[in-house]
């Protein structure tokens, strides 16, 4: 396939294949949820929380794949699992280092366990470290859907709280919020949110779709729900025209998703510098 000069065309190109379509779809879904979870993963300095679920969760896909099930559940497990044992490890969410390197390292060492023990070639597992956008069926599509519709409805029950404990734990522990609960709660979140991310952009890349969009909003915003609509777009936009473009080229839709975001990123940091204008302090900022 190639580009033309008529962009209509090349779109009813790309829709007339139904792997196309799924990818669209489930690349929608995820980005919208990306966007927003990842805004507070930003907010509460958990990036580092977000890249262990993904390795902790490879080795879930490890073992799924061992007992003959699809990897994602087996991440969603893991991944949740890991993220409970580090809230309760590490109450705080800005000093859970410690405790994310132990639990990253114990389920890495089950993961090369389960890859050890299975006798055939897991190219189901290993695809979970580049992503798959371009072979997940409907069936899959209807299930990221369903995830992202509860991922978000939890999100919602929560979203005032967490925003509150989010900006200053120490004030919001002293007016008798349920710290410790809500740390368990978005820990789950991001675990979830991080077990179908990794179907668009795959474990190692998973940065791509839950800070980087949610870190240039919140540079370019003063509010959180404006950071929040600024990560979404930015996300989604880089979803479908990464889609689009590798449609047409033989590299994969990851690298464009992530050159694209990466880009926008850097144009954001540069260009304040280069008008000479300092850059507007967000509330989350402050």
């Amino acid at each position: 396939m190639t580009f033309t000069p008529n962009l209509l065309d090349d779109i009813q190109q790309v829709f007339q294949y139904p792997f196309m379509q799924h990818a669209f779809e489930a690349g929608t879904i995820v980005a919208i949820i990306a966007g927003i979870v990842g805004y507070f993963v930003v907010l509460r300095r958990s990036t580092f929380t977000a890249h262990a679920f993904s390795e902790i969760g490879f080795a879930g896909a490890a073992g799924a794949v061992l007992f003959s099930i699809s990897p994602v559940w087996g991440l969603l497990l893991f991944s949740s699992v890991g993220g409970v044992i580090i809230a309760i490890l590490g109450p705080r969410a800005a000093h859970r280092d410690t405790q994310i390197g132990i639990v990253l390292a114990f389920f890495l060492g089950l993961g090369v366990l389960f890859i050890s023990l299975y006798r055939g070639y897991a190219t189901e597992a290993y695809s979970i470290l580049f992503g798959e956008i371009l072979g997940i069926s409907s069936s899959d599509v209807t299930v990221t859907l369903v995830a992202g519709v509860i991922i978000l409805s939890v999100l919602s029950v929560v979203y005032r709280p967490l925003l509150f404990a989010s900006l200053d734990e120490d004030v919001a522990e002293a007016k008798g919020m349920p710290m410790f609960l809500l740390g368990i709660v978005f820990m789950i979140i991001v675990a979830a949110t991080v077990s179908f991310a990794v179907q668009v952009v795959g474990v190692l890349l998973i940065f791509s779709l839950i800070v980087t969009p949610a870190a240039t909003g919140q540079r370019l915003a003063r509010r959180p729900r404006q950071a929040i609509v600024i990560s979404v777009t930015l996300a989604l936009a880089a979803t479908w025209l990464g889609l689009f473009i590798a449609f047409f080229t033989p590299y994969p839709v990851s690298f464009f998703i992530t050159g694209i975001v990466f880009a926008v990123y850097l144009l954001v940091r540069v260009v304040p510098r280069i008008s000479g204008r300092p850059r507007e302090v967000p509330e989350s900022d402050i």
